[in-house]
């Protein structure tokens, strides 16, 4: 339960735009890999950057988990989702786009450490 609530609550921080709360409870060095570049984010500064491009076309409000799954023992979990964001395309053609997360996570002095993450579309 800890661990599902700390994803909604990261995926609530993204809507809000809320830079802390997006933060929070990531590794200082998380390992992240995203859909835009760059690529590969090694460090909390590099994944602090990404959110910058990924602010830049989206809209506020839409990044909303439809399903979540959490495999966890006493140190070490994972969490996988289905999810979907918006762009910033007024387009008639516009439709929200579907992604994947997976999320591996360490416990760290009694408290659940984001360590890595990884953000995926389906190729067409």
């Amino acid at each position: 339960m800890q661990i599902r609530t700390l994803i909604e609550n990261w995926a609530a921080a993204v809507r809000n735009n809320d830079m802390d709360g997006i933060l929070a409870h990531h590794s200082a060095d998380i390992v992240m890999y995203d859909v835009p570049p760059p690529f590969q984010s090694i460090g909390i500064e590099a994944y602090r950057k990404t959110w910058d491009i990924f602010f830049k076309y989206t809209k506020r409000g839409v990044f909303d988990i439809e399903q979540l799954y959490v495999i966890a023992d006493e140190y070490i979990a994972f969490a996988y989702a289905t999810m979907k964001c918006s762009d910033k395309s007024d387009s008639v053609d516009f439709v929200e786009l579907p992604f994947r997360l997976t999320v591996g996570l360490r416990k760290i002095d009694d408290q659940w450490v984001i360590v890595h993450e990884h953000h995926s579309i389906p190729a067409e």
